[in-house]
């Protein structure tokens, strides 16, 4: 199955990143000795406690993020097809468009920029712009092809060229149904695929850091940060109609991922330099990367798709309410820049 594939080719590209970023470890001299960010001191005994409960608590807000649409589909109101599920994925997409655009991509441009890495080529090229745009256009393609090659496997396209002419209605509807799911399927995979790229990344950061105050903000911006995204996520998983098996494979992979990435920067705080050109240069292109996805994902695949359908087309009311939570949700994020 397409899906497979898909499946496939992500963990093949996740594992590719895993082997690019192991070369991360080289120090830059002239940024070795940085061991303090503004007046905080690096503490390592208390920074490795805030660590711990930043797992924990991550972990927690990430599981009850992504699994409330999930446990709420039995409840009506909150139904793939009422009004009040569409107002919250716009919420939540509003949170996934505030992510790429003040946090993670500011945070690639600051990284790619730093006085720790050469003049040339970093500070003659806006790298971090290039890419994002890049990765966009590569998330649109496989997006496209993706639902393409589903559909012909089910011989979705085929299919709807007959039912023009001799369908009935009740055919047509199955088949809509059918190419709806279908795309619902790809969107929530690609969607996880840039979550877990950016929270590998922002978990790793964390873990390594060892700076109280640097921790404390991030872990209060984190679990807001997950909670909501899971809940964007969850909506589309919800809506993708996964068996059981598969939808809590895609919920364990959300949930973990950021605190695996805080324990394994804990064992590398050692060894790993944040501040040295290798890790700048990697976490940099990374964050590049998730942004374009994430900022394609947002507008696109979850704003775009919504707000261009029949159900918002219909309603003037429910769209300028859909602007509202989406406003809320992106303006959400940019506050929490002002900490993390």
């Amino acid at each position: 199955m397409a899906s497979k594939n898909f499946t496939i080719l992500c963990l093949i590209f996740l594992m590719s990143l895993s082997i690019f970023t192991s070369n991360v470890m080289a120090v830059s001299p002239k940024c070795e000795e940085e061991s303090k960010e503004g007046n905080c001191a690096n503490d390592k005994h208390k920074a490795l406690s805030l660590k711990v409960i930043a797992i924990v608590s991550i972990l927690v807000t990430s599981i009850i993020g992504v699994c409330l649409p999930l446990v709420t589909r039995c409840v009506k109101a909150f139904s793939p097809q009422k009004n009040l599920f569409l107002i919250v994925k716009a919420f939540s997409a509003g949170i996934i468009l505030g992510t790429g655009f003040m946090h993670v991509l500011p945070d690639s441009f600051e990284m790619l920029s730093s006085s720790c890495l050469p003049d040339f080529p970093w500070h003659f090229f806006p790298f971090s712009g290039l890419l994002a745009m890049f990765s966009a256009i590569v998330t649109m393609m496989i997006d496209s092809i993706a639902t393409s090659v589903t559909n012909n496997k089910k011989g979705l396209h085929v299919a709807a060229i007959n039912a023009n002419g001799d369908e009935e209605k009740a055919g047509d509807d199955k088949l809509e149904h059918e190419k709806s799911l279908s795309r619902y399927r790809v969107i929530a995979m690609v969607l996880e695929l840039g979550i877990i790229v950016h929270s590998i990344v922002i978990g790793l950061s964390l873990g390594v850091s060892n700076n109280p105050c640097t921790i404390k903000g991030l872990v209060a911006a984190l679990c807001f940060h997950q909670m909501f995204e899971g809940m964007g996520l969850g909506g589309c998983i919800l809506q993708a109609d996964y068996k059981f098996i598969k939808k809590t494979i895609m919920v364990f992979f959300f949930a973990v991922t950021t605190p695996a990435g805080i324990a394994v920067g804990i064992l590398l705080s050692n060894s790993y330099k944040e501040n040295s050109p290798k890790a700048l240069v990697t976490t940099g292109l990374l964050n590049a990367s998730s942004a374009g996805l994430l900022i394609y994902m947002a507008l696109v695949d979850l704003l775009a798709a919504d707000f261009m359908g029949p159900k918002l087309q219909g309603s003037i009311k429910l769209q300028l309410k859909s602007y509202v939570a989406v406003f809320l949700g992106a303006c959400g994020m940019s506050v929490l820049a002002i900490w993390a």
